[in-house]
């Protein structure tokens, strides 16, 4: 537990920089879609829903970078990812096994550890910066 309060910076830099790389989604949304879910969709709104779903994941991590810096907004930071994260899990897990052979069963591991050490810090990490 002490080692996750002195290397929260650390910490949220990693997972920040890899929750990021969700852009992808915005740029590429087919190709996210058929590596993250092995399936695709079509037309118009599911590109524009795609991409926005991409977006919002880096912003997710953008916070967790910029929280990683200023020790005020790392509990809002880590509060937001741990619930963003915590439905994709949710969500994924409510299909069964149906996407775990790809990177989204990858991503409910990762996910799943970011977290545990987010809550872990939120319970008892510093309450003031």
């Amino acid at each position: 537990m002490a080692w996750i309060i002195a290397n929260i910076k650390w910490i949220m830099l990693v997972s920040g920089t890899l929750t990021f790389t969700m852009i992808y989604a915005a740029i590429d949304p087919e190709g996210a879609l058929r590596s993250n879910f092995g399936e695709t969709l079509s037309g118009p709104l599911a590109l524009l829903l795609t991409r926005n779903w991409g977006a919002l994941i880096a912003l997710v991590g953008a916070m967790l970078v910029y929280g990683a810096f200023d020790a005020g907004s790392r509990r809002l930071a880590l509060s937001v990812a741990g619930l963003s994260k915590t439905v994709f899990i949710l969500l994924v897990l409510s299909n069964g096994n149906r996407f775990l052979a790809h990177q989204a069963g990858v991503a409910v591991v990762v996910d799943s550890l970011m977290v545990l050490v987010f809550l872990a810090y939120l319970l008892k990490g510093p309450r003031r910066a």
